[in-house]
């Protein structure tokens, strides 16, 4: 009774194209904005800081990212987590070198870094799709894993190939503790959210979807090929690139060429298979279970009373990740996303049965 639209008038262009143009849904959207940036901080103890809302922040903006390209655009990599290694050793370099820059504007050129690589990755979505490409973009996976392993320029020649970075500073404030790592990931998410939000409605988002849904009938009516799907890969390699940025020095702080491996490569389409492709809400959702499910399978046991080894639960997590990506391509391949938005279309029709 309380989720309806009744007396809810626009009279105008700009209140009936709004993000959220449902009354109730903005007040929800404020108030939970507001009860993450003032509540959260000062209820939630450290280790849930550090092993799951940072890690869930950075990932869902990773999320977002690759959400981009294979969601809207129809163009399937497997091999992202090459672009936020790119990202990261990109920031530690400009960091390094560069020493007088603001960490804004470091993101801001690693992720500039991280798109011009992903362009260049993207180049044979213009002549290959499906599996091939997936197999295109595997290859970027290997070949970043060889470069900064091998290339001693990257890591400063540090003889054990790992990194090491100092706490960020931000106009003379140092985010050294947990809350204000939050709060800053937070801010970082929230500009970014938007700003994907509003791209993907806007004429390059539907240049995107059209391209995924029918790349001939698009090139038909206009759509240029090479702009849409390499602006695609490339955006989506910003965010990305922005994403292991704030990875390495925000959450791990010192780190080494496998941080960035195929198994977070995997993750990530993980993320948006499981929280729905094509939905901006979807990469929170993905990422939040992504994050979530080690850590409960981990506790669960021992609430439980159930004797259970590292490995098997390590085991059980991939299991259980399988099984959950065939159920949701099988049953509703659009994710829990699609289940979030049943749920609030019933809620505007409840308690009618129609």
């Amino acid at each position: 009774m309380f989720y309806r639209e009744n007396g809810q008038f626009k009279s105008s262009y700009a209140a009936d194209q709004q993000l959220l143009p449902i009354l109730q849904d903005r007040v929800f959207m404020i108030a939970l904005v507001a009860f993450a940036f003032v509540v959260v901080p000062l209820v939630v103890s450290d280790y849930l800081f550090l092993s799951l809302l940072i890690p869930f922040l950075i990932l869902a903006l990773a999320a977002i990212g690759l959400n981009l390209v294979v969601g809207y655009c129809g163009q399937i990599s497997i091999g992202h987590a090459a672009f936020m290694a790119v990202g990261a050793y990109a920031a530690y370099n400009f960091v390094l070198r560069v020493p007088q820059l603001n960490f804004l504007v470091v993101l801001v050129l690693a992720g500039l870094v991280a798109a011009a690589v992903g362009m260049l990755f993207g180049i044979p979505s213009l002549r290959i799709k499906g599996l091939y490409l997936a197999v295109a973009t595997l290859g970027a996976q290997f070949f970043m894993d060889w470069v900064f392993a091998r290339v001693k320029w990257f890591t400063n020649y540090s003889h054990s190939g790992s990194v090491q970075t100092a706490p960020v500073e931000l106009f003379g404030w140092s985010i050294d503790s947990p809350q204000e790592k939050y709060v800053f990931l937070l801010a970082v998410l929230i500009l970014f959210t938007v700003i994907a939000r509003n791209l993907v409605r806007g004429h390059i988002g539907r240049a995107w979807m059209a391209m995924r849904d029918m790349d001939v009938a698009a090139e038909v009516i206009g759509i240029r090929p090479v702009y849409a799907k390499l602006s695609a890969f490339a955006v989506s390699s910003f965010y990305v690139g922005v994403a292991g940025a704030l990875w390495g020095f925000v959450h791990l702080g010192s780190w080494e060429p496998a941080a960035f491996n195929l198994t977070l490569s995997l993750n990530l389409l993980f993320m948006i298979i499981i929280g729905g492709m094509g939905s901006i809400l979807g990469s929170f959702f993905g990422a939040a279970f992504i994050v979530m499910l080690p850590i409960v399978l981990n506790q669960l046991p021992t609430l439980l009373g159930i004797p259970m080894s590292t490995a098997m639960i390590s085991h059980l997590e991939f299991m259980i990740f399988g099984a959950l990506i065939v159920f949701f391509l099988i049953v509703e391949p659009h994710g829990l996303a699609r289940l979030w938005a049943i749920g609030k279309e019933k809620l505007r029709l409840w308690p009618f049965p129609h």
